[in-house]
């Protein structure tokens, strides 16, 4: 044995060793985590205790879409509609600098009707019949708030925990805490599904920030080339590349060797990956081999590549084959004016699809161990954003209160929790901060948000930064 082989057996020795119960800990972590990966990314930590989720599929709606007209019903309004929205009440939330010249502010009544539904009794806007008949599977969380009141700021608040760019997305901190569970897919998967609407998304909302990049998520698209770049140009064949690919790995080795750069590291894992991925993603994303009773259930749409209901069948597909993080944003939920009808298509084009994903997870046995998260960025205010006329009306940023949806993996079903006032501007019951949020994911996916840590140029981080609550009332 060569003087570095002695070093490295003599490494693997000490760790053993000195690791507080040695080889008892590695197996308690196995048992802690029944969902580690079967040999893929490297993880950076183990779970505290056992996991309730395997995998996340995270519905992100962009723009946030308005509570008022999908899920916090306020007959108050009906009374107050037309009328000023009182100073008292206004001045406790931040307007945006879109209504800065406008000098009234009419509150306003949702155009569509609310009714009750399943056991649970939930109120549910006329927009989503399909939800409506899945509601006693959801957990609905009317007492979301948040700091940011600007759309970038928020998403990647949402996603990363901090309104500034450059930390861990949820999906990344995942990765790097759990590492893959699948060896040739990536273990988190971003898709953005078409025809939503114009407002933009910074791939920052995806990004490993300070992380090694090969956290980052992997961004699936419609067409020939789900994944860019990862066919092999024409006349390259796989003997070929696979040789390629050795010969640049030992030497990317080498230099990880000189320089102890994680990134080169990255990037062999990055190269290896694509090439696992050549075989594994053409299989994944091919839709033809579904049953008629699969795109009846989805709805047409899910036979259109990119749409919002074939990435959710997709999704699907992923969270068969473990992928532990996969992230739908669906865009076009900013209105500030003409929402009746936005909101309308939007609901269109998303309802019956998410309905259908649960149903599917829920009838596959895949529900019980995948979250299912369904939400945007903030809500919207209780007032008319510009005029108030007889069939339109528009709402502006609003960070006080908004309301998400989770089900499965660990959630219960079928409960409402929290509550706002009754003109829906204040979190009255129950407040939930996104950090809250975040801590709650980690939590069901058996992780300690406290104690999933990165030290990055001298500061330890964690998605939740310096604060955040598991919210234990909602977990079964």
């Amino acid at each position: 044995m060569d003087q570095n082989n002695a070093i490295n057996q003599k490494t693997r020795r000490d760790f053993l060793r000195q690791t507080a119960s040695g080889l008892g800990s590695i197996a308690l972590g196995n048992i802690l985590n029944p969902f580690a990966e079967k040999g893929g990314s490297d993880p950076g930590y183990r779970v505290n205790y056992p996991a309730r989720a395997k995998r996340i599929i995270y519905l992100f709606q962009s723009g946030g879409p308005s509570q008022l007209e999908t899920f916090d019903y306020k007959p108050a309004l009906e009374k107050w509609h037309g009328q000023e929205i009182p100073p008292s009440v206004q001045g406790t939330q931040r307007n945006s600098g879109m209504v800065a010249d406008q000098s009234t502010f009419p509150l306003v009544k949702s155009i569509y009707d609310f009714k009750q539904y399943g056991k649970s009794g939930a109120w549910v806007s006329e927009l989503f019949p399909h939800t409506a008949q899945i509601v006693d599977d959801l957990c609905i969380i009317k007492s979301m708030y948040t700091e940011a009141i600007n759309h970038e700021p928020a998403v990647i608040f949402m996603q990363t925990g901090s309104q500034l760019t450059g930390r861990p997305s949820i999906g990344s901190w995942l990765s790097y805490g759990l590492g893959s569970s699948n060896e040739n897919l990536p273990g988190f998967v971003v898709m953005i599904s078409k025809g939503g609407g114009a407002q933009p998304l910074n791939s920052a909302s995806w990004g490993s920030g300070f992380l090694p990049s090969h956290h980052q998520g992997v961004q699936f698209r419609a067409g020939k080339d789900p994944v860019l770049y990862l066919n092999n140009p024409y006349g390259v064949h796989a003997v070929d590349r696979r040789r390629s690919l050795d010969f640049i790995k030992s030497m990317n080795q080498t230099q990880a060797g000189i320089w102890g750069d994680p990134e080169i590291d990255s990037k062999i894992n990055q190269y290896e990956m694509a090439f696992r991925m050549q075989t594994a993603v053409p299989e994944v994303v091919d839709l033809s081999n579904e049953p008629e009773y699969i795109f009846d259930l989805y709805g047409q749409d899910a036979r259109t590549p990119g749409t919002y209901a074939a990435n959710c069948l997709l999704a699907r597909k992923l969270a068969e084959q473990d992928v532990r993080f996969i992230q739908l944003y669906h865009m076009g939920w900013d209105h500030h004016g003409g929402l009746p009808r936005g909101i309308k298509h939007q609901a269109t084009q998303t309802d019956q699809a998410n309905a259908a994903l649960i149903t599917d997870l829920k009838q596959r046995g895949l529900l019980e161990d995948t979250l299912v998260i369904w939400g945007g960025e903030f809500g919207r205010t209780s007032f008319s954003q510009g005029q108030l006329t007889k069939d339109n009306y528009g709402r502006d940023h609003h960070p006080g209160c908004y309301t998400m949806w989770m089900a499965g993996g660990g959630i219960k079903p079928g409960m409402v929790y929290g509550e706002t006032d009754e003109l829906g501007y204040n979190v009255m019951r129950n407040p939930v901060h996104v950090h809250d949020f975040q801590a709650t994911l980690l939590h069901l996916m058996g992780i300690d948000h406290e104690q999933l840590i990165y030290k990055y140029q001298g500061r330890r981080f964690r998605l939740t930064d310096v604060h955040g609550r598991v919210v234990h009332d909602v977990l079964s």
